[in-house]
């Protein structure tokens, strides 16, 4: 019984010792940059959350440890939240629905490359990148044909950490030191300490001044969308239409119903809409109600129903267009826009368009020369995807090619930027298919990976 006392008595000093040693091991795995697990999509997914490089195991004489810890370290100190994973070809890696599986089981928002055997493709949530933007940069790598899968890694990240929008995961921890040595574990508590007041300080001022910025383009907006509200109203009045006058039919009927709900789903988004991305639900509506409007009037008259089309390109009060005619901005390229009857006329007979103008600092411009608050308020009416080719060569169009941040208002939860945990809700389009040239795996022109969903 002595013998066995004295030996309990002996171990047990060493017991916090071996506890020490565990968490700092457990903290440098968590707090290495080029992340190396077992394989598998759990494996990728769970080291993603802990650094922006995964290698796996069976890859890593594709991709050695010192450029994927060199690459890493290039991510952190972008701080931009850009996940990388070079994987092989595997049963665990289902090429088609590869993107969009690894982006849920992170479950954050960011930009995501994968190199899957020979094979590279990328999708980013449209807050961090616009989808335009992520199509044409991994077009661009892939056809540069870069020998090696560092260059090729190195290429992409190099464009998307000047484009991407957002912050690094704080679940990364700090920047990019490819070792851990003592002093640096010594001082970690102390640093998350001292460091945790001022970056919740930092994160609290940012959020603030987002809030900010946010509140004072709404109510840039606000101005324009209750000036189409009313506007579609009047155009209800004007049609003097009852449901029981006689002729009418419960076609008609329905056409005058969905624009009367069009017009309170307007108002009543409009008065919830809490930041200018919530616009585009009520510009969508007026469209909405509009082109009812076109079809009731249509069957009233006894003419051929419309066709479902964008509304005017150059002011969307005026409706449907009906036709798309070839027009450049001043000192801009031409482009094929929709337009309505009466400004294909104009255009026709030599005369400028009726331009949609706003107020702004240096007075009335057309919306697309506005600045980028009313991106959301045109993404509404002519559709997220759409509008960037419609506007190219404007201020509009530029801004939003230029930073993704103006694009982000078209898509992505409400309030989530790059960085941010969303869990698994994303838009699975994102991260699958119509990359286009040499877009997919091995090279492939159908899109995502192995030719899209």
């Amino acid at each position: 019984m002595k013998t066995g006392t004295r030996t309990a008595t002996r171990r047990a000093p060493f017991a916090p010792v071996l506890l020490l040693v565990a968490a700092l091991l457990a903290v440098i795995t968590v707090l290495a940059p080029g992340a190396r697990a077992t394989g598998g999509l759990d494996a990728a997914a769970a080291a993603l959350k802990q650094g922006p490089v995964y290698v796996d195991p069976r890859a890593a004489g594709q991709f050695p440890k010192a450029d994927a810890d060199a690459l890493a370290k290039k991510i952190k100190n972008s701080g931009k939240p850009i996940f990388v994973a070079v994987l092989p070809r595997a049963a665990e890696y289902p090429p088609k629905t590869l993107l969009q599986d690894l982006r849920t089981k992170v479950g954050i928002s960011g930009v995501y490359a994968v190199e899957l055997g020979n094979g590279f493709n990328a999708g980013a949530d449209p807050r961090v990148m616009p989808h335009g933007a992520v199509t044409n940069l991994v077009g661009s790598v892939n056809r540069s044909d870069y020998p090696t899968v560092s260059q090729r890694l190195n290429s992409f990240v190099d464009i998307a950490d000047q484009q991407a929008m957002g912050h690094a995961p704080s679940s990364w921890g700090g920047g990019g030191n490819s070792g851990i040595d003592t002093g640096t574990l010594v001082g970690l508590g102390a640093l998350v300490v001292i460091g945790g007041g001022g970056a919740y300080a930092l994160a609290r001022r940012q959020r603030r001044r987002r809030a900010e910025e946010e509140r004072a383009a709404l109510e840039d907006l606000r101005v324009v969308v209750d000036e189409d509200i009313t506007a579609f109203g009047e155009e209800l009045d004007r049609l003097d239409f009852n449901p029981g006058e006689p002729g009418a039919d419960d076609a008609m009927r329905a056409d005058y119903s969905h624009a009367l709900d069009a017009y309170e789903n307007a108002k009543s988004a409009m008065t919830r809409a809490e930041r200018p991305g919530d616009v585009q639900s009520v510009t969508r509506a007026l469209e909405d109600g509009r082109f009812s409007l076109a079809t009731l009037a249509a069957r009233r008259e006894g003419r051929p129903l419309p066709e479902r089309r964008l509304p005017c390109f150059f002011d969307p009060r005026h409706g449907p267009s009906v036709v798309d005619v070839a027009w450049a901005p001043s000192g801009g390229a031409e482009r094929t826009v929709p337009v309505c009857a009466a400004d294909k006329s104009r255009l026709d007979d030599g005369r400028e368009p009726l331009a949609r103008t706003v107020r702004t600092e240096s007075g009335d411009r057309p919306y697309w020369d506005a600045g980028p608050a009313y991106a959301p308020w045109a993404g509404g009416y002519f559709g997220g995807g759409l509008l960037p080719g419609l506007l190219v060569g404007t201020m509009l169009g530029n801004l939003m090619m230029s930073s993704p941040a103006y694009g982000a208002d078209f898509g992505g939860p409400s309030g989530a930027e790059g960085g941010d945990v969303t869990g698994s809700d994303f838009n699975p389009d994102d991260f699958g298919g119509g990359f286009g040239d040499g877009g997919g795996f091995d090279g492939g022109g159908g899109g995502g990976f192995d030719g899209g969903f």
